[in-house]
């Protein structure tokens, strides 16, 4: 009996910070994404001035579970079909350049979900709602086939965290083959969580910065719709949030966050053009230290109460 209750007593902390992950941060997320892909979708217009206000807010609600690249997110390639980037060939940009001139029964539905993935999601949309110079042809049907695939992709994902979610929340149980214990779910959301730091602090921030030789200021993510640091600076807020969710009491973490959400939300330079610039550059090095310096401090804090290391990340290699 009394090894029952000591097993119970290890086990459960466990299944609470899981439990409230997927219950108040991962599901909550994707069904908030999918509301505003849908109202996005639904939007009967092509004029980018009347849809940009809808895609600002799809993408704000993608990035509180961008960093998530796992189960649901990974089938069908959906995380790479909503969020193609970086794309250093400008595979996206040819691939809709040849969906605006070509056969328009590839804009159908089920002939869109085949198309490549740098053509769809919200990178996609961003080309078409704040394009750099004039598009080859009328872009209103790629705009509504876009949009519609964003919206089916995005419910398609809600939908499917409900028995993901699932497999999390029941690691280690008879019958779950995906998670064999409670530790190995905690350690995926983990793995998850540090990945998504790792993205921030090497291609949000480190693409643009380049070497200070050769600053790559063109190269920041989402530079067109002028949300290069307001992505960091939401990513860095749901990381928080998950961080917090998986373990209240991680006081270094916390503070590191804090720190470079500060320097985020200080930073006036929406685009990150500033790295050209000695100066301002500096500024955008001082936040990915501090980036960086969280990543280690979770590394350090929140994996020992979670009793689990860093694992391999799909985003790896990126």
């Amino acid at each position: 009996m009394r090894a029952l209750l000591l097993a119970l007593l290890l086990t459960t902390p466990a299944a609470a910070d899981t439990a409230e992950a997927v219950h108040d941060q991962i599901r909550p997320g994707y069904a908030a994404f999918a509301e505003a892909a849908q109202a996005l979708a639904a939007l009967d217009s092509c004029d980018p001035d009347q849809l940009r206000p809808a895609f600002h807010a799809a993408y704000d609600a993608w990035l509180s579970v961008g960093h998530l690249h796992l189960g649901p997110a990974e089938d069908e390639g959906r995380s790479l079909a909503i969020h193609f980037w970086p794309d250093p060939k400008g595979l996206g940009r040819k691939a809709q350049s040849a969906l605006l001139t070509g056969d328009p029964a590839a804009l159908q539905p089920q002939a869109f979900r085949q198309q490549s993935v740098a053509a769809r999601g919200l990178p996609a949309l961003e080309r078409l709602l704040y394009p750099a110079e004039p598009l080859p042809a009328d872009a209103c049907p790629l705009i509504k086939a876009t949009a519609a695939d964003l919206s089916d992709m995005t419910g398609d994902l809600a939908s499917a965290w409900g028995p993901f979610g699932d497999l999390l929340l029941t690691a280690g149980e008879p019958g779950n083959t995906s998670f064999l214990s409670a530790a190995e779910a905690r350690q995926a959301l983990f793995t998850q969580f540090a990945g998504g730091l790792e993205h921030i602090a090497d291609n949000r921030l480190g693409r643009p910065l380049g070497t200070f030789d050769k600053p790559r200021p063109e190269l920041a993510e989402a530079r067109a719709s002028e949300r290069s640091l307001r992505n960091v600076t939401l990513s860095l807020k749901a990381l928080r949030s998950l961080a917090l969710a998986l373990n209240p009491t991680i006081p270094k973490t916390e503070a590191t966050f804090d720190q470079a959400i500060a320097l985020a939300d200080t930073l006036d330079d929406p685009t990150l053009a500033g790295v050209a610039d000695p100066q301002t550059r500096l500024k955008v090095e001082i936040l990915q230290q501090a980036v960086r310096a969280t990543r280690q401090a979770a590394i350090a804090e929140l994996a020992a109460a979670l009793g689990v290391t860093l694992g391999f990340n799909s985003q790896d290699g990126d």
